[in-house]
C-alpha cells in the first residue's frame, strides 16, 4: 500500500538523520541573545484520501495555500485533530492530513549573524515540514521534538507559508506498533488501523510550533550529570557549539542560586566540574521541607567575531541517585514511590498541549500526597516535564515501546526502539525529576527473541547513560519472563480482582505478595508494581461491592495495600503505582465503555471515592517515611467522643456475640 510505503520510508530516513545527530534540542528561550515567536492559533486542516495518501505530496499541496486545494476546516494547534469536529471520517481517518498556516518574519531577523530555526515540539506519528514550498525536515516518532534551520529559506519582512503532512499509521517497525488491513463496508473496502495498546491513536500536531533565533555561532547542546560529596555538590557539564566555530570561540559557565544570585562565576571552558559547598539538594516532593531546589545553570558562548554572544540558562537539580540489590535511593536515602501510570489526554484536545490541564493534573498530585508517576506509555510534553522538575515530582520516563514484540522482534524494529530510547534521552537527560528510564512497557517478554533483543536495548541504554537505572513494566510471569535479568529494578503489572478472578477481592493480597516475592527471589533486585486497579463507572454505587462500582475499586486498591504494607517490610519493594491517575480513551471495543475507567479522577478530573481512599494512605505513608504533618483535612469530624463511641460499641457487640453462644 502506498500508505505503507509513506511511513517506511520517512522512518528510514528519520533513522539515517539520527546516526548523524549528536545535534542538541534545546528547549527554546529567550535570553539576550534568542527571541522565540510561537506559530500555535488556528491552522487550515484537510485529509487526504485514506487509499491515496501521497495524493498532497504528488500534486504539491504545500506549493500554495492548502485552502486553494481544496476544501479546508480550521484545526486548532495544538491539538489532537480527532475529537476536533462531528465528523467521523476525521475522528477515524487513517493516513495522511494536512495544515498549513502564513505568518510574517521581522526584517530584522535578516542578518548574516543570525540563525532561524523552526521546532516542533511533537507530531503524531510521522511529518514532512514544508516552508515556502521546500521540504525543510522529515521526521518519525510522535512524542519528541525535531527542529530545522530555516534561515535561507525564509522571507523576510514579507508573507511565508508553513505545510505540515501528517501521517497516524503505525507498522511492525514503528513504536509503538501497529498493522493495517482492508475492511468490507457498505460503501466498499476501507483502511483499517489495528493496534494493540489499550489508548486512542491520537494524531495530529500535538505540542507547540516555535521559530526561533540564535546567533551564527551557537549554543548547540548541553550535558549535565551531578553527585555529592559530603555537603559539596558536583555538577558535571559539557557544552557544544554549533555553526561554525574557531578556535576564537570561548564558553564560559556560571552557577546562580533560586534567588538569582551568583554563586560560581565565569568559568572558562566547554567542559569540567562545578563544586557547590553546603549544596542545596533536590528533593522530592514531601522527602524534604524545601524540595525540587533548582539552581541555573548560564552558558555563554562568544567569539571574537562580529557574532552576538549567545546565552543560555539551564535548571540544574543536584542530586545522586544510587541502586543495588533491594532499593533505590536519592541523595543516600531509599525512595519508596508512591503514585500512577498517567496518559496524555484530555477530552477535545486529545494529546494537545493544555498548561490549564496539566496544572490540575500537578496540584491533584500533590493534594493526594503522591511523589511519582510514570509517562505511561511515551515522552510526556516538555512542559509536563518541567512542571516535575519544579514540584519535585519523581519520574520514571518511559519510551513508546509498548507491546513490543507483537508483530516480531525485526532487525529494523530494534534500531526504531533504540533511536526512540536515544531521542528521549536526548532530550530528558539533564533533568532531575528522571529517576529511573523505562525501556518498554508490556513486551512480549516470554517470547523467543525478546532475549536478545532486550539485552541489546539495555546495552543500548547504559552505554547513552550510567547514573540512572532502567526499569520497564512486565506483565509475563514471572517464572516465564526471559528479560528482567537486564534490567536495575523489576516493575510488573498485574490485575487481580480484574482482569483475573474478576470480583474476587479475596485473591489479591496473596497474590500480590507471593508475586512480588518470586520477581525479587528470581533477580534479587528491587521489585515496583507498576499496574494495578479496575475500572469504575463514576456514580455507581453498589452494596456490597460489585464489580465496576466506586466501593469495588475502592476495596480492590486496599486489598492491594494491605500487601503492599507487608512487602514493604521485606525491604526489597520500593513502590506502588496505580492504574491510572484518570480516566482516558481508548479505541472503540465492547469492554470499553466511553474508554478505560480505571482512574481514581474522571477525565476531567474530579475524584471518585478511591482517590479519598488513595489521599489517607499516602498521606500516612508520608507522614511515616518523610516525617510530614498531613492535612487537617484527611478526615471530616464526625462526633467530638466518636473514638470511645466507637469503642464501647464494640464492646457491646461482643458482649452480644458471648451471650448469643
Amino acid at each position: 500500500m502506498e500508505n505503507r510505503q509513506w511511513v517506511s520510508t520517512a522512518l528510514v530516513i528519520a533513522l539515517m538523520v539520527s546516526v548523524v545527530a549528536g545535534q542538541g534540542i534545546l528547549y527554546p528561550i529567550e535570553s539576550e541573545s534568542r527571541a522565540v515567536h510561537y506559530l500555535d492559533g488556528i491552522w487550515n486542516f484537510r485529509l487526504a484520501n485514506e487509499s491515496d495518501s501521497d495524493v498532497g505530496h504528488r500534486e504539491g499541496w504545500y506549493r500554495q495555500e492548502l485552502r486553494k486545494t481544496g476544501q479546508t476546516i480550521q484545526m486548532p494547534v495544538p491539538a489532537s485533530y480527532n475529537d476536533i469536529t462531528e465528523d467521523k471520517a476525521v475522528r477515524d481517518h487513517v493516513g495522511v492530513v494536512w495544515y498549513d498556516r502564513t505568518f510574517y518574519v521581522p526584517r530584522t531577523w535578516s542578518s548574516p549573524n543570525m540563525k532561524i530555526w523552526l521546532r516542533f515540539g511533537g507530531v503524531h506519528y510521522a511529518a514532512d515540514v514544508f516552508v515556502n514550498g521546500e521540504l525543510v525536515v522529515r521526521h518519525t516518532g510522535g512524542h519528541i521534538p525535531f527542529q530545522s534551520e530555516v534561515t535561507s529559506i525564509l522571507q523576510y519582512g514579507r508573507k511565508n507559508l508553513i505545510s505540515v503532512a501528517v501521517n497516524n499509521i503505525l507498522t511492525h517497525i514503528t513504536v509503538p506498533q501497529g498493522s493495517l488491513e482492508k475492511l468490507q463496508t457498505d460503501s466498499g473496502p476501507k483502511i483499517v488501523q489495528y493496534y494493540k495498546f489499550d489508548f486512542f491513536n491520537y494524531a495530529g500536531i500535538h505540542r507547540s510550533v516555535v521559530l526561533y533565533t540564535t546567533p551564527s555561532v551557537y549554543i548547540d547542546d548541553i550535558s549535565v550529570n551531578t553527585d555529592i560529596n559530603e555537603d559539596t555538590g558536583v555538577i558535571k557539564y559539557n557544552v557544544s557549539a554549533g555553526g561554525e566555530p574557531t578556535n576564537h570561540s570561548t564558553v564560559s559557565v556560571s552557577l546562580l542560586d533560586r534567588d538569582e544570585n551568583y554563586v560560581i562565576r565565569d568559568v572558562m571552558g566547554n567542559e569540567g566540574n562545578l563544586r557547590v559547598p553546603q549544596a542545596k539538594l533536590w528533593w522530592p516532593y514531601l522527602m524534604d521541607p524545601d524540595p525540587a531546589y533548582l539552581y541555573t545553570l548560564e552558558v555563554r558562548l562568544s567569539t571574537k567575531d562580529e557574532v552576538l554572544e549567545d546565552v543560555y540558562r539551564l535548571p540544574v537539580g543536584i542530586r545522586k541517585l544510587g541502586w543495588g540489590n533491594s532499593s533505590v535511593t536519592i541523595n543516600g536515602k531509599p525512595i519508596y514511590i508512591r503514585g500512577f501510570g498517567r496518559h496524555e489526554d484530555s477530552e477535545i484536545r486529545g494529546k494537545g498541549h493544555d498548561f490549564p490541564l496539566i496544572t490540575r493534573d500537578y496540584n491533584l498530585i500533590k493534594w493526594l500526597g503522591a511523589n511519582a508517576y510514570r509517562t505511561s506509555h511515551y515522552p510526556y510534553s516538555e512542559e509536563i516535564m518541567d512542571f516535575a522538575d519544579r514540584e519535585g515530582i519523581m519520574i520514571i520516563d518511559e519510551c513508546p515501546g509498548v507491546d513490543i514484540g507483537s508483530y516480531g522482534f525485526s532487525a529494523e524494529l530494534l534500531e526504531a526502539h533504540k533511536t526512540a530510547l536515544t531521542r528521549l534521552h536526548q532530550r530528558d537527560k539533564n533533568r532531575p525529576s528522571v529517576v529511573m528510564w523505562s525501556v518498554a512497557n508490556e513486551a512480549l517478554t516470554s517470547l523467543q527473541g525478546a532475549s536478545d533483543y532486550f539485552h541489546a536495548i539495555a546495552d543500548h541504554m547504559k552505554v547513552l547513560e550510567s547514573s540512572r537505572p532502567i526499569t520497564m513494566a512486565i506483565n509475563a510471569l514471572y517464572d516465564m519472563d526471559l528479560v528482567g535479568q537486564f534490567m536495575d529494578v523489576i516493575s510488573f503489572n498485574r490485575y487481580n480482582a480484574w482482569y483475573s478472578n474478576s470480583g474476587r477481592t479475596d485473591t489479591i493480597t496473596n497474590n500480590v505478595k507471593e508475586e512480588a516475592k518470586n520477581w525479587h527471589k528470581k533477580y534479587n533486585k528491587p521489585v515496583l508494581m507498576t499496574e494495578y486497579g479496575g475500572d469504575t463507572i463514576a456514580g455507581l454505587h453498589l452494596s456490597p461491592e460489585y464489580i465496576w462500582s466506586e466501593e469495588y475499586q475502592a476495596k480492590l486498591l486496599s486489598k492491594h495495600f494491605e500487601a503492599f504494607d507487608e512487602l514493604r517490610s521485606e525491604r526489597f519493594f520500593i513502590g506502588e503505582m496505580i492504574w491510572n491517575f484518570a480516566d482516558f480513551n481508548t479505541a472503540q471495543t465492547y469492554v470499553r465503555a466511553g474508554g478505560n475507567k480505571k482512574g481514581i479522577f474522571t477525565r476531567n478530573r474530579q475524584p471518585k471515592a478511591s482517590a479519598l481512599l488513595v489521599r489517607k494512605r499516602y498521606w500516612a505513608i508520608a507522614e511515616e517515611l518523610d516525617n510530614v504533618t498531613p492535612p487537617n483535612d484527611l478526615s471530616e469530624y464526625v462526633y467530638k467522643n466518636h473514638l470511645k463511641h466507637l469503642k464501647t460499641v464494640t464492646e457491646e457487640i461482643s458482649d452480644v456475640a458471648l451471650i448469643s453462644v
